[in-house]
């Protein structure tokens, strides 16, 4: 991960190989760019005018500086119109400039936090959030997974940017405190990166276990793990139905942060955690087929959600349950028509075995209500609907709490990884029940609204406090954003965190 820091010094003498300065949209160059520009003998106002540059989110222009100013290059970033500009929109520039930067073959980089840009949010206590911003943008950026990539010495190693400066008008502990947390809130977005970018026959559910118990070590969590056997006595048999067909054995995952005071009732985050999906005897076709290693997004989002929490010190209590299982078509495995018994003593009918994902978390809902919870989320690439609903651009959030679902939303806008409400109406409810069994697990033919009816199933499982179910099929992967690289976004721990810290507690 790249290393940030700051240093106090003037636009004009600070020695770099890159220096990004974020500018604001306008029809010519203002503030600290009209310096800059005397000092370039006007190259950027004729930016301006030939419109390759605007200022624009998110826009970019390299120039060199020819030995007009200590700075070796010049990278221009757009922040847009001074009365939108907001910290996620400068982390979007952030991570833009860095990705450029990088792309460009510079080693070290600094940001010159532009006062004049961002007089919203650039004084007092709130210049350390612009600092954060950028610091977590070009953080969130410089994801690599190279874990199976062969080492050639005949090969160049690739260019990295290694060291990112951030330099303000006056060194600042408000400054150095915001880059410490970005850099843990991207260390955790990281963790679940990695987590999701690694291969079926890598993570499996023992592999998210082990995950578990080393971040509990380091962290200072709690951490349980139920096998096979506890599950059989605890009468998990809808997680257990899942694992039949394959022979890694699954695992409960159970991870405690307290925070607060012992008697004060923890949230608790349930995570997806199907370590590879072939749908099972209900066969997924095979285009694309590889991309299931990533149905444990949930599982990721929860466990790294769970570190950030605890690197962070967060004054709550939050217990993070992962359910974790491989759905394989193994002579074992259950068949379109089983009926299976759940922790809660539900039976179910199981009508497609690819609906695994539901029949994991009824287990691990039950299993939630262990902790008298105050509330529960659970996060799952559940339904490839959501997609058809909501693309890649937002996740589903689906509930009994609108009080919860409000407040979800905000920090969705806040951090854009945004929820969008879905109904959970009593028909949905209704279609999950089954004719031999208490429950289905899919709809029968023709009822559509895929996203709430998986939702519809869970309610049956979540309890009596508030709960929210996110469904994130469509953004754990592909979530196209300036510090997302192509592959797994990590949605969900940005969202979470900030919905712990700004939630209104009665």
């Amino acid at each position: 991960m790249i290393k940030i820091n700051q240093k106090s010094d003037s636009l004009l003498d600070h020695k770099t190989e890159c220096l990004i300065l974020p500018c604001l949209e306008e029809k010519k160059p203002g503030g600290a760019v009209k310096n800059i520009d005397a000092a370039l003998n006007g190259a950027i106002t004729a930016a301006f005018e030939n419109k390759r540059f605007a200022g624009k989110p998110n826009q970019t222009l390299l120039l060199n500086c020819n030995g007009n100013l200590k700075a070796d290059n010049l990278l221009l970033v757009g922040v847009g119109k001074a009365k939108d500009v907001s910290a996620e929109i400068i982390c979007k520039a952030a991570g833009a400039a860095a990705t450029l930067a990088e792309k460009s073959n510079f080693k070290s980089a600094s940001v010159y936090l532009n006062d004049s840009c961002f007089d919203k949010i650039a004084k007092g206590p709130r210049y350390g959030e612009l600092a954060g911003a950028v610091a977590e943008g070009a953080g969130l950026a410089l994801y690599h997974f190279d874990a199976y990539k062969s080492k050639d010495e005949k090969d160049d190693p690739p260019s990295r940017l290694q060291t990112l400066t951030l330099v303000p008008a006056t060194k600042t502990a408000i400054l150095k405190k915001s880059i410490d947390r970005a850099e843990k809130i991207v260390s955790a977005v990281h963790a679940a990166r990695d987590l999701i970018s690694h291969p079926g026959n890598t993570v499996t559910p023992t592999y998210l276990a082990e995950h578990a118990k080393k971040l509990a070590r380091k962290s200072k969590l709690t951490c349980k793990v139920l096998g096979k056997k506890e599950m059989e006595k605890l009468g998990m048999g809808a997680l257990l139905g899942v694992s039949r067909g394959s022979h890694e054995p699954p695992a409960l995952i159970v991870l405690e942060y307290f925070g607060a005071a012992k008697s004060k009732a923890p949230t608790v985050i349930v995570g997806k955690g199907v370590t590879f999906d072939t749908g099972g005897i209900s066969l997924k076709p095979p285009a694309s087929m590889d991309e299931m290693k990533m149905d444990m997004s949930g599982a990721a989002t929860t466990l790294s959600t769970l570190q950030a929490i605890a690197d962070l010190k967060l004054p709550v209590n939050v217990v993070g349950i992962v359910a974790a299982a491989e759905n394989m078509p193994d002579g074992l495995a259950i068949k379109p028509g089983d009926i299976l018994k759940s922790m809660s003593g539900k039976t179910i009918e199981v009508l497609n075995t690819d609906a695994e994902g539901r029949l994991v978390l009824a287990d691990a809902l039950t299993y939630a209500q262990r902790y008298k919870p105050k509330e529960v989320i659970d996060l799952a690439t559940l339904t490839g609907a959501v997609l058809m609903a909501l693309g890649h651009q937002a996740a589903a959030v689906i509930g009994t709490s609108p009080a919860m679902i409000k407040q979800l939303k905000e920090s969705g806008t806040a951090t854009d990884e945004r929820v969008w409400e879905l109904p959970l109406w009593e028909e949905f409810e209704k279609a999950t029940k089954s004719d031999i069994a208490d429950l289905k697990n899919i709809a029968s033919p023709g009822v559509g609204a895929g996203s709430s009816m998986g939702a519809a199933f869970l309610k049956a499982f979540a309890g009596d406090q508030p709960w929210t179910h996110i469904d994130i099929a469509g953004t754990a992967w592909g979530y196209d954003k300036p510090y997302i690289p192509k592959g797994p976004s990590g949605y969900g721990v940005r969202l979470l965190i900030h919905y712990l810290e700004h939630r209104k507690t009665k």
